[in-house]
């Protein structure tokens, strides 16, 4: 159960379709936005807010079904402190599944006994030949509040014109507002591109392409696209939040504080003048691929379903 549509093509929506396609052979797994009656031995859900009526009405219906609880972002670190629909999907779960290990330190303690974690995975990527003299950033979300493109944006105006650094952005328009400034800036500044929402394999093929991913989200359950950059050779530069922090761990090098432009416009031009520093990225990442191969993702998802459905049966 996700509340992300294959038409939003959101996080939420990626995860479910990827675990669906990890839990074949064992399971005949079906994604759709909220749970209607039908016959199930188990249920994953993710979100525990706006997953809340599903879980609600599980638990009522079919009590015996074990319940996997995955919590994303704004569970994370908007509404677990003040959402009695959040605290109550925790508490009728019977495990709950976080994407990155630092979202261990903002789950309620009673409830940490049933958490484990999963981190995302992508297929492997070979790295691609990457354009010289200049460096190519691209960012990839959704233009919406929670991602902080304005921060991306101003942090482009206040880089000096003649440093050799290029902009793209991909993602729908969730937000009208930015949709229109996205727009703007791209008409008034040719070092900036806004390319809308793309099929996911063209913006994995753009993620791969750039010398860097700039990921500058205020909050963040566990960023896929941060999987991906890493997956195929990418670095990241990103925002110093709890949820990119569990992905790329605490002493990462390219972080800068959310919200600074001016700390995310000073990164960027280190990269582009000092190619030293852009390798230091590089191998960080690259320390941290292990996490999240498709394997490791696979074995844990199976472990965690099948016990469920042997406890079951016992």
């Amino acid at each position: 159960m996700t509340p992300g549509t294959r038409e939003a093509n959101n996080g939420n929506w990626r995860t479910a379709r990827r675990w669906a396609g990890l839990l074949a052979g064992i399971a005949k797994p079906i994604v759709q936005s909220e749970w209607r009656g039908e016959p199930a031995d188990i249920a994953i859900a993710l979100h525990a807010k706006r997953s809340a009526a599903s879980i609600a009405r599980l638990r009522d219906e079919a009590p015996g079904v074990p319940l996997v609880l995955v919590l994303s972002g704004t569970d994370l670190y908007r509404d677990l402190p003040r959402s009695p629909e959040a605290a109550r999907s925790l508490a009728l779960a019977d495990r709950i599944v976080a994407l990155q290990a630092d979202a261990l330190g903002h789950v309620p303690a009673e409830h940490l006994g049933k958490c484990e974690v999963i981190h995302q995975s992508s297929p492997a990527l070979s790295p691609a030949r990457k354009r010289s003299g200049r460096l190519d950033c691209v960012a990839v979300g959704h233009l919406r509040e929670e991602k902080d493109p304005r921060t991306l944006w101003r942090a482009l105006g206040l880089l000096d014109p003649r440093l050799p650094i290029r902009l793209r952005h991909i993602g729908a328009p969730l937000d009208p507002a930015l949709g229109r400034q996205a727009r703007a800036l791209a008409a008034r500044d040719p070092r900036f591109r806004w390319s809308g929402a793309l099929p996911h394999g063209l913006a994995r093929c753009a993620i791969r392409d750039a010398h860097v991913l700039v990921h500058p989200s205020i909050m963040e359950g566990g960023a896929n696209v941060i999987v991906e950059a890493i997956t195929a050779g990418t670095p990241v530069v990103a925002s110093r939040v709890s949820g990119n922090i569990g992905m790329l761990g605490r002493d990462y090098p390219g972080y800068f504080e959310a919200g600074d432009a001016h700390g995310l416009a000073s990164l960027l031009a280190r990269l582009a003048a000092d190619p030293g520093a852009l390798r230091g990225l590089r191998r960080a990442c690259e320390s941290r691929r292990p996490l999240f191969l498709p394997a490791h993702e696979r074995a844990a998802l199976r472990r965690l379903v099948l016990g469920l459905l042997g406890a079951r049966r016992r």
